[in-house]
């Protein structure tokens, strides 16, 4: 009797190291085990560490981010996986005393108003009493309730300050969407695509007519669901991170893949050739680092034209074309550690958003360890400043020292912070965030037909479909699982 021919192990690659190819390749084991084929998964990560741009470091007994401090939990991705990682209970919410977040006005800290939702007031009372506006302003924003809705097409795609402008006036954009949209995106609001980074807001306007008709309704359904919600700003109730730091996430996932699969670091690959039996080589400097069934491109934009554009199949130059119209942004954050008693402000939020109207030279300021508890030693605090982004690309060309020395500056005259720092700690991030411009959507569809064409290949990351955490989890996975389909299909018996 003869014995039952085992299958072949498929072979699948990922290249890139960061959270989203991290989530690629864990994902891929998943459905290799669900499915009960075996599988052969390598990772390849370029540095000597995982999760690109964002990790966890400890200054004494300070816990310090370097990238990402926190994810939101209304886009699942992320919660689901720590689920299936069986570590949801290692995260920590954010801290209730302080929720709320800081606007600057005329050189002053000011809070953005209650119910404020990015684009849209929740509550009336919150923006008579404040500051921020002027009373025209204030008018302006209440004409919103009874301008009509724009008709709009599939093909329209506004900018979010087109947008703002349209329904609140120039105020309400140059004073408070502006720095809050900025803080997320890093962007232009005057380039910026609504429909790919805000859509619901043009989905309230064509539903309700009215942002604040749409937004009380938002608020009142949601009530008795949270009746102790406060705060404006970025909705923080919703943010969660780990006890010892978003790091934990990325080392469990590496743990996870090296266990199951091959973990690559220091392994840059530069080429990607199709053969004639359909599988896909990829090639570092050093040569050939195996055959694959397929491969998904967890790298930025930038990088998977090259990429693609080296595999010299029919559609390799019109996608690698495509994909280097996806511009990108880069930031540094400073990292700082301070006496509490060094600093006049109470720093009682969780942050500080700066209007670009203000002439500053710093976007925003995170009071990091106001958001999360543990992150700083008692009586101390740690602050988080962004610097350049796409809006002040200029500053991104100082060296550190200058760097330092303009925060510096900016944080005594903005915050009240004196004394010398505990610590100052710059880290750069060049190229890191994709801007999401005026016919972005449609830039993503057309790369999506011309990647049809290049049978086995992926593409999964930032640059895509949304910049957040979950964002980048979720596209990972769906690029496994098509992945995972069409080595499935791939290796199915064919009619003859």
């Amino acid at each position: 009797m003869s014995e039952a021919v085992q299958p072949v192990p498929r072979r699948f690659a990922v290249i890139g190291g960061g959270i989203t190819g991290l989530a690629a390749a864990h994902r891929l084991i998943e459905l290799s085990r669900e499915a009960g084929r075996p599988a052969q998964i390598v990772q390849f990560e370029g540095s000597d560490r995982v999760g690109g741009v964002a990790g966890t470091i400890r200054v004494g007994d300070y816990l310090v981010e370097t990238g990402a401090d926190s994810f939101i939990t209304n886009k699942p991705a992320c919660v689901r996986l720590t689920e299936r990682l069986g570590i949801t209970d290692r995260l920590i919410k954010t801290e209730e005393a302080y929720r709320g977040s800081l606007v600057l006005r005329n050189g002053r800290p000011l809070p953005v108003p209650e119910g404020f939702m990015l684009l849209s007031p929740a509550k009336t009372w919150p923006i008579l009493t404040s500051s921020i506006f002027s009373p025209w302003g204030k008018a302006r924003m209440g004409l919103e309730f009874f301008i009509p809705k724009r008709t709009v097409s599939q093909s329209d795609d506004e900018s979010l300050a087109d947008f703002v402008r349209r329904r609140f006036g120039r105020e309400a954009l140059d004073r408070l969407v502006q720095p809050l949209v900025g803080g997320i995106y890093t962007s232009d609001p005057e380039r910026l695509s609504l429909k790919a980074t805000l859509p619901r807001f043009i989905e309230q306007e064509q539903r309700f007519g009215s942002l604040i008709r749409a937004s009380r309704h938002e608020v009142s359904s949601k009530s008795q669901q949270a009746p102790n919600a406060k705060g404006g700003g970025a909705r923080y109730s919703l943010f969660a991170t780990f006890k010892d730091g978003m790091s934990d996430l990325f080392n469990t996932l590496a743990t996870r893949v090296e266990s199951s699969g091959q973990l690559r670091k220091q392994t840059r690959i530069d080429r990607i050739q199709h053969l004639s039996n359909g599988d896909v080589e990829l090639f570092s400097q050093t040569g050939s680092c195996g055959e694959f069934d397929g491969v998904i491109l967890a790298v930025p934009a930038f990088r998977a034209a090259a990429l693609l554009e080296s595999t010299s199949s029919p559609n390799s130059a019109a996608i690698s074309t495509a994909l280097k119209e996806i511009e990108y942004a880069s930031t540094a954050i400073v990292l700082s550690g301070h006496k509490l008693s060094d600093i006049e402000h109470p720093l009682d939020s969780f942050g500080l958003v700066i209007p670009a109207i203000e002439r500053r030279r710093v976007l925003a300021v995170s009071f990091s360890s106001r958001k999360f508890a543990g992150r700083a030693p008692e009586g101390r605090v740690i602050l988080r400043t962004f610097v350049g982004g796409a809006m002040q690309p200029e500053q991104l060309e100082h060296p550190d020292e200058r760097i330092e020395a303009i925060v510096r500056d900016e944080l005594r005259s903005m915050l009240g912070v004196k004394g010398t720092p505990d610590f100052m700690i710059i880290a750069r991030h060049n190229h890191s965030m994709p801007q999401y411009y005026v016919g972005h959507l449609e830039r993503v569809r057309r790369i999506n037909e011309l990647l049809r064409g290049i049978p086995g290949i992926e593409l999964a990351g930032n640059a895509y479909t949304g910049v957040g955490l979950p964002d980048c989890i979720d596209s990972a996975e769906q690029a496994a699982a098509r992945l995972f389909q069409f080595a499935q299909a791939s290796s199915q018996p064919q009619p003859h």
